[in-house]
This record gives C-alpha cells, structure tokens and sequence, in this order.
C-alpha cells in the first residue's frame, strides 16, 4: 500500500534531534531566564534577546537552523511535511519556534519573498531574515474593515514618479515594533474587474517618516508585540513593490495558507502538553477514595482529549501532504485550521478543570495557554470563514461530481 504513516528516516532523525534540543537546552535556558524576571521591562527584554541569541547559536552549531528554507538559504530544506514534526516538537517550548528561526510572522514573509520577490529584494530583505540579523512584520489587517476580507482594505497606495504614496491605519500588526521592514498590503486599483485585483504589496523599510508605530495593542494575555500603525503619506520606491501591481490578495492567499497551517503545527504541540499534564495530574490526584484518573468523569475529559488530538495530528499530516505534492489544499486548511484552534482551547480548558484551583492559577503554564488560545480561533481567519469555505466547497463538490468527497480530503475510501 502506499499510505504510509511513518517518518523516513532522516525526518525522524531530525525531530528526535529537535525534541531533545528543545528539552536538553532551550527549556532550561527558558526556566533560567523566567526565574531571572525582574519586573524591568526593558532589563526583561534584554535578557529575553540574550537568551535567544544565545541558543540560535546553538540551534546552528546543532544542525538545526532554519528548517523551512532550501539549503542554499542556510536552511534545512525540509517540505511541509517534515516541518509539521519540526514545528510539533519547536513548540514545546515558547521560544522554540524562534529558536530555529521559524517563527511567525517571519517564517511565512521568509517563504513570500523566496516565491516573489526579485533578486535583489531577495538579497536586501531575505537574506537578513534567514541570517538571523533582522526581524520582519506583515501589515494587512485594519480597524475599520473586517480582517477576514482582504477585498475591503482601506490602506491606499497612490504613484507619484518612481514612489508610492502610502496613506492608511493598520493594527494587530505582530512583531512590527524592532522590525527592519514590513510587507505591507494597500489598495492600489479603484475599480478593478475583480475585487481580489485591488491591492497591491509592498516591502517598507523600518523605521522610515510616516510609519508610526502607535501603541502595542493590550490584549487578555497582555501586550506581544501587535502593534497599531499610523501611516501618513509614506513614501515607499516603485521598486519595491513585491509581486505585480494587483497581485496583493492573491499573495496574501499564498502566504496564509501554509501559515495557517504552521500555526496548526505549533498547536499540536501546545495540545500534546496540555493533555500529558492532565494525565499526570490525574494519576497524581487522590480524592473521594481513588486518585482522578480512576474515576469517569475525568476519564471521559482525557479521552476526549486524546481523540482530538489524534484527529488533529492526521488532518495536519494530510493537508502538509497536500501542499507538498502540489495537490489543492484550501479547503483541507481551513478544515484543519478550525478543528486545531477549537481543539486546543478545549484541551487546554479541560487540563484546566483536571488541575482544579491549580490550574486556574499562575503556577502552572495553563492558564496563560488558555488566554493565548483564544485568538487561535480568529487568526488567520475567523472560524465563521473557514466554515463558509468548508460548506462552499462541499456544495461546489456535489454539484460538479454528485458527491462530496472532494471537499472531504479527496481520500481513497
């Protein structure tokens, strides 16, 4: 048969090296670095980019840097497939991810500029981020219109000569403060035939006049670096449009479609954690004559869990699958998208409840994966979305073919 569940070989090599990098070296320097917190924000986040700077340069003398990117980028040219094991065991830590220079937002603008940018954007902005010397943003979604439809930005580009007059509010824009440049979406076409032919991209070097970074956004699990932008006549070279005049939401596509995807990666992780520390805390657990896990009702909590997780784990394998053997992968993404995000907040609550009072507190990490979990279910588009791409496709599926199973993974049986 030619369904096979396993890893080859050199993958596997390479997720057991990760896992036991990830445990061996980047959670100790982690626990290290949290028990030196001094409440000096500036002093916390000197010591937070000391840390990493410290492991990167560990993750290369491993072998283990930048996995997602061809060789001839100092990356490990590692398919979709390969990088859902990678990210899988990356994300057991919190700064595993940026560890490995894989990181959002960077990872999915490493990829955008690979695929459209022209040789000397390549040189000027992307070869900075897989060196590791430079941080990037991707600014598209807006206060005022609906972050979901790409087709109602309200950011305007307007040609002056050989420059493009930028003038617009972006917000949510992550990592944008320390960032060396921005991909930054804007309309460019008043009345394009098509909706989707209205913007444009553009990469803005930071800082530059007329980017103002406003304030980073305060959210339920406090401030991560998504950043309000003004942008006030902002004057960006005609050369440094990325991909062609108009070509702005069909790049945007591009890039979200496999970030959705590796965000689903990093989840599986948080998931994979979530459940282990509910087993253990029911094993350990004694109350009204036996310890939690003896006991049904908790029973059903982790069985539900380890369901979840199964299911999670095979629609990431096939969708990686997908995109690697250049099959279509949209509606697979969003139907892994959706389950992955609801299925981490649930888990996560669960571990919570299993963890009684513990797990309502700070003393354990749940807490604050559970208000990190949130957002996983309108990043990247709002489970509504994805569920209307879902149910669209389906109906497109039996009205072309007179069955559904397209829109179900198109899987052999």
């Amino acid at each position: 048969m030619a369904i096979d569940f396993s890893f080859a070989p050199e993958v596997d090599r390479i997720r057991l090296e990760v896992r036991d990098f990830i445990t061996s070296t980047v959670k100790p320097a982690e626990a290290a670095m949290r028990a030196a917190t001094t409440g000096d924000a500036r002093a916390d986040r000197r010591n937070l980019v000391a840390t990493i700077v410290g492991l990167r340069d560990q993750a290369r003398a491993a072998g283990l840097w930048l996995p997602h990117m061809p060789t001839e980028w100092g990356g490990m040219g590692l398919g979709p497939t390969a990088m859902a094991a990678v990210s899988a065991e990356a994300a057991r830590s919190g700064l595993g991810p940026f560890v490995l220079n894989c990181q959002a937002p960077d990872e999915g603008n490493q990829h955008t500029l690979l695929h459209w940018g022209t040789d000397d954007q390549k040189e000027r902005y992307l070869r900075p981020l897989c060196e590791g010397t430079a941080r990037s943003c991707f600014a598209m979604t807006e206060p005022e219109v609906a972050g979901s439809d790409p087709t109602l930005i309200q950011t305007t580009a307007i040609p002056d000569g050989d420059e493009w007059v930028i003038n617009g509010h972006k917000w949510f824009i992550s990592g944008a403060r320390g960032a060396r440049f921005a991909i930054l979406i804007a309309r460019t076409e008043d009345r394009p035939d098509l909706p989707q032919a209205a913007n444009s991209a553009f990469i803005v070097d930071l800082p530059s006049d007329g980017w103002e970074i406003v304030r980073d956004v305060e959210t339920m699990s406090g401030s991560h670096n998504h950043c309000e932008i003004r942008i006030t006549d902002l004057r960006v070279p005609a050369a440094n449009m990325l991909g062609g005049r108009g070509q702005g939401h069909l790049l945007g596509q591009a890039r979200l479609g496999p970030a959705r995807l590796a965000h689903c990666m990093r989840w599986i992780a948080q998931c994979e954690t979530a459940l282990d520390m509910m087993v253990d805390r029911a094993l350990g657990r004694y109350a009204h004559g036996s310890v939690l896990a003896e006991k049904q009702g908790i029973q059903w909590l982790i069985a539900d869990s380890t369901m979840e997780l199964y299911q999670a784990k095979l629609m990431v394998l096939h969708a990686a699958y997908r995109i690697e053997n250049g099959l279509p992968f949209k509606t697979e993404v969003s139907m892994a998208k959706h389950f992955v995000a609801n299925s981490l907040w649930r888990i996560v609550d669960r571990a919570i409840q299993v963890h009684g009072a513990l797990g309502y507190s700070t003393d354990t990490p749940l807490a604050d994966m559970l208000k990190q979990a949130r957002w996983s279910r309108f990043a990247d588009g709002a489970d509504e979305v994805h569920q209307m791409t879902i149910a669209r496709n389906a109906i497109s599926a039996y009205r072309d073919h007179g069955t559904t199973r397209a829109a179900t993974g198109d899987l052999p049986l």
